[in-house]
C-alpha cells in the first residue's frame, strides 16, 4: 500500500534530471582545480544549507538534512568546525 502510494507521488520526467543538472552544472568545473575531495565537500554543503525559498512553505529555512531528520542543525560551517562571524 505504502509503496503504490510513494509510486504515484512520484515524478517520472527526465525535466526534473535536467532541472537538477543545470543547478549543479555550476560546481563541476572546480573539480579539476579542488580536487577529488571537492565533490564530498559540495555534498555535505547542498544538503545543509536551508533553503531561502520553496514552493512548499514547510520547507523555507530549513535544509534537505533537516527535513529527513526531522531535527534542526547548527549551521554548515559551524558543522565544519568553523566559526561564523558574527556582529556586535
Amino acid at each position: 500500500m505504502a509503496g503504490a502510494q510513494l509510486a504515484r507521488r512520484a515524478v517520472r520526467a527526465s525535466s526534473v534530471a535536467e532541472n537538477l543538472n543545470s543547478r549543479l552544472r555550476c560546481y563541476f568545473f572546480l573539480r579539476r582545480q579542488l580536487g577529488p575531495d571537492y565533490l564530498s565537500l559540495l555534498q555535505f554543503f547542498l544538503n545543509h544549507r536551508r533553503f531561502q525559498r520553496s514552493e512548499h512553505a514547510e520547507r523555507v529555512g530549513q535544509s534537505p538534512a533537516e527535513l529527513l531528520t526531522g531535527q534542526e542543525h547548527p549551521h554548515w560551517l559551524e558543522l565544519l568546525g568553523y566559526q561564523r562571524f558574527k556582529r556586535a
